[in-house]
């Protein structure tokens, strides 16, 4: 089984663990030890390390989570009806690619069992680890990276975690319907990469736009699978990562808001936090977007998919030769837009027609604007 890459939780750190008081999150968590392995079959959501950030030029080859351990586990849950598991580890194979292999079948189990793996660790060329572990679920990916680069780079030139999303375009089997990037800076990116997301027919939203309504990043995770966050994305002033400083970024209430979104969409299934290499100061805020993930994943409403239409308002715009239809919930106020199935194409959303929005896209369908993600999926669509 997959499960047998995993290495239990150090027990000197158990231990001080265990001396926290009963209403911290430790005491709510189902610990891998040397003799305790948590039970899949009753767990929400499970928390995994990765000690490999060989991806990275100029890393070290090990990482130690103990101190982001420390942090989490030291703080208050909320009023979760959630099972959470540290499963312990994932210690560096011979090769980057055994190390992704580990990772593939540990994180291909767990979404196969319903449990929303939560993956900490070294540099982000591990979100192709993730991305491969849905091959076996033979469904389309949308994935979104929280990221100021797009990292579309020339792999024999950078390193794989700059250009790790061009594998996963070229590679076969290709599964990713959908890549969103939410927080790019542009002079971190060349305008070859800029032209691919056009051409693509991707998603970017540059940082200062984020920053300034984040609210339009919450559809974007709402139709994510796979959600990657590169915690070089955040401002170094709130990170505390002195040793690859960043001046801009998000800060971390944004940051926090941003991880909420994830865990509040119904979609996602896996969460990768990268690009953390142990300090004290970054687990702080490392430990905190988890602790809203998992407060995101408990308010989920479970609008996705719709098991029906009654509980929401339909909305229907004439726009130039055809119409265009919104759908609003009733219970959250969140809206939809629907994209037509084409029969005589090749149709890659046979299994969701209906594409998150915001309230502002169906202002602009009013004034008789496409709303910029339904073309792009328009567009898609044809491919």
């Amino acid at each position: 089984m997959g499960f047998d890459f995993l290495t239990p939780i150090d027990i000197d750190l158990l231990i001080e663990l265990k001396q926290l008081t009963t209403q911290h999150l430790a005491s709510k968590v189902v610990f891998h030890s040397e003799s305790e392995f948590p039970d899949v079959k009753k767990i929400d959501l499970a928390i995994i390390g990765v000690l490999d950030n060989r991806g990275k030029q100029n890393q070290i080859k090990t990482i130690n989570l103990s101190h982001f351990r420390r942090k989490l586990y030291s703080l208050f849950p909320g009023n979760w009806k959630l099972t959470i598991a540290d499963f312990g580890d994932i210690l560096p194979g011979e090769t980057i690619s055994d190390t992704n292999f580990a990772l593939q079948q540990v994180v291909s189990e767990l979404i196969k069992s319903n449990v929303i793996p939560i993956v900490i660790g070294g540099s982000q060329d591990l979100t192709y680890a993730l991305y491969r572990a849905y091959d076996t679920l033979e469904q389309m990916v949308n994935l979104v990276a929280v990221d100021s680069k797009f990292d579309f780079g020339k792999q024999e030139n950078i390193s794989f975690a700059h250009s790790y999303m061009s594998k996963i375009i070229v590679e076969e089997p290709n599964n990713l319907f959908n890549y969103s990037n939410v927080g790019y800076q542009t002079y971190y990116n060349s305008q070859e990469e800029i032209d691919l997301i056009e051409k693509m027919y991707f998603d970017a939203y540059r940082l200062g736009d984020v920053c300034q309504n984040i609210a339009i990043a919450e559809p974007v995770f709402r139709d994510a699978d796979l959600v990657s966050i590169d915690m070089n994305a955040v401002k170094s002033a709130d990170s505390g990562n002195i040793s690859e400083f960043e001046p801009n970024g998000f800060n971390g209430k944004e940051i926090c808001a941003l991880t909420r979104y994830a865990g509040l969409s119904d979609k996602v299934s896996c969460l990768g936090v990268f690009n953390h290499f142990g300090s004290e100061l970054e687990c702080i805020i490392i430990a905190q977007m988890v602790w809203y993930f998992i407060e995101g994943v408990h308010f989920r409403s479970n609008e996705y998919p719709f098991g029906t239409k009654e509980n929401y308002l339909k909305y229907i715009v004439p726009f130039e030769n055809e119409e265009i239809i919104f759908y609003k919930s009733n219970k959250t106020g969140r809206w939809w837009i629907e994209i037509p199935f084409l029969s005589n194409t090749h149709n890659k959303l046979k299994r969701n027609t209906l594409l998150p929005c915001t309230h502002e896209d169906y202002l602009s369908a009013c004034n008789q604007e496409f709303p910029e993600r339904w073309w792009k999926a328009q567009r898609k669509n044809l491919l």
